[in-house]
């Protein structure tokens, strides 16, 4: 079940997120915070050490077979550079 929190704004625009919250996700004075629409609601998500970790695991899932993006890129690219110079082979006025 949801609990909810309620909080006020501030002249500034600040609100404090209530204490039960900032431990349960680990906010500490300086933890840096995404903030962002979705469907009419604004969310927030703090960018802690441990979210960040997870958050790379989850994308180095995505590349099939754990292949690094850096190397999925390069070999994308290599592609992409052979079929350029099959074109330009392929060209009768170069030849």
């Amino acid at each position: 079940m949801v609990e909810l929190k309620e909080t006020r704004a501030t002249e500034k625009g600040q609100i404090v997120i209530p204490a039960a919250l900032r431990k349960k996700f680990g906010i500490k004075k300086g933890t840096r915070i995404q903030v962002y629409e979705k469907d009419d609601q604004i969310i927030l998500n703090p960018l802690t050490p441990e979210l960040i970790r997870a958050k790379l695991q989850k994308m180095r899932g995505i590349v099939k077979g754990g292949t690094s993006l850096t190397k999925e890129l390069e070999a994308e690219r290599a592609r992409d550079r052979e079929r350029e110079e099959r074109k330009i082979e392929s060209w009768p006025n170069l030849r």
